[in-house]
């Protein structure tokens, strides 16, 4: 992965632009931890029996971004790419012969959809609903819950870089 630089949110705006902008600097996080790393680097378990690791991360949130804006907010029936309901485990985050580059070009490509769909409709208010259960949450409640899932995972990211190469930073 390339370096890049992380976008700021805003310090004075509105609701919907300062979410989106907390959003996008949990991604651009996430991209920065990353970058400039081998495939083996980012294959690395952080502590076995653990499967974490920083490709596991990029393959669950692919996932959790496609879950959230196109099945749950835009009612696409689009499988999950990594796993689903017959799952015996984290399958994300099995990695050993996951294909690095498609991985990462996958999470680059769902993030782009989930901009998309989220700048389609500035509406905090309005609703998705999560299939089989039915229940329903509003833009505002994903876009909150992806702040909190990329949080807590560059967390852990945070940690498998410390490990890998000794870089450290916010």
């Amino acid at each position: 992965m390339e370096s890049g630089q992380r976008s700021e949110p805003p310090q004075v705006a509105g609701e919907y632009e300062t979410l989106v902008g907390f959003l996008e600097f949990q991604r651009d996080t996430l991209d920065w931890k990353c970058s400039g790393l081998s495939v083996e680097q980012l294959r690395r378990r952080a502590v076995p029996p653990s499967a974490l690791s920083l490709l596991g991360l990029i393959r669950h949130l692919t996932d959790v971004e496609r879950t959230w804006f196109a099945r749950v907010f835009e009612g696409d029936q689009a499988p999950p790419l990594y796993w689903g309901a017959n799952s015996v485990d984290d399958t994300d985050f099995v990695v050993e012969h996951a294909d690095v580059d498609e991985s990462i070009r996958l999470w680059r490509k769902e993030c782009a959809r989930s901009r998309d769909i989220v700048a389609g409709c500035r509406e905090l208010d309005k609703v998705g609903v999560r299939y089989p259960t039915g229940e329903s949450y509003t833009l505002r409640w994903i876009l909150t819950h992806m702040i909190e899932e990329y949080a807590r995972h560059n967390g852990h990211a945070d940690l498998l870089r410390e490990i890998i190469d000794g870089q450290t930073g916010e």
